[in-house]
């Protein structure tokens, strides 16, 4: 499944509920829902396996036990700016997800190295024991 297609799809499903906010706005806030709480459905979204369990990861907290992402956006004064914002940080998840992390490369070291290393160690270690008490 294409990027675009998973992303629209999230953008689609995407449920949007607006709530009372305690952040910036003064007196505004008081009256005005202005936070925004956005939930997906993640096995709605029909993810490949891999791609759920990094997204699962990457959310944390934020994913309930039903399986659904809940952002809550709540840093700007208006219900517009807010929902923007909590769509681009699910834009963001996702993408973070979609991308496979680089599997680590185990160093080699040859005989030489290998040998300098087990010298430097026996060094350190012949000087750690030189350190201790002096019986006269």
């Amino acid at each position: 499944m294409t990027d675009e297609t998973i992303l629209d799809r999230a953008q689609a499903l995407a449920e949007e509920s607006f709530i009372a906010s305690s952040g910036p706005g003064g007196q505004n806030v008081n009256k005005v829902a202005t936070a925004v709480q956005l939930r997906l459905d993640v096995f709605a979204l029909r993810l490949s396996p891999e791609m759920f369990h990094r997204l699962k990861e990457l959310a944390g907290s934020r994913m309930n036990a039903r399986g659904e992402i809940v952002l809550t956006a709540r840093n700007y004064r208006t219900q517009e700016a807010n929902r923007s914002d909590a769509r681009a940080r699910l834009a963001e998840l996702i993408e973070q997800a979609r991308h496979e992390p680089k599997k680590r490369a185990k160093s080699r070291l040859n005989r030489v190295g290998k040998e300098q290393r087990l010298q430097s160690k026996k060094k350190r270690g012949s000087v750690k024991v030189n350190r201790g008490k002096v019986d006269w």
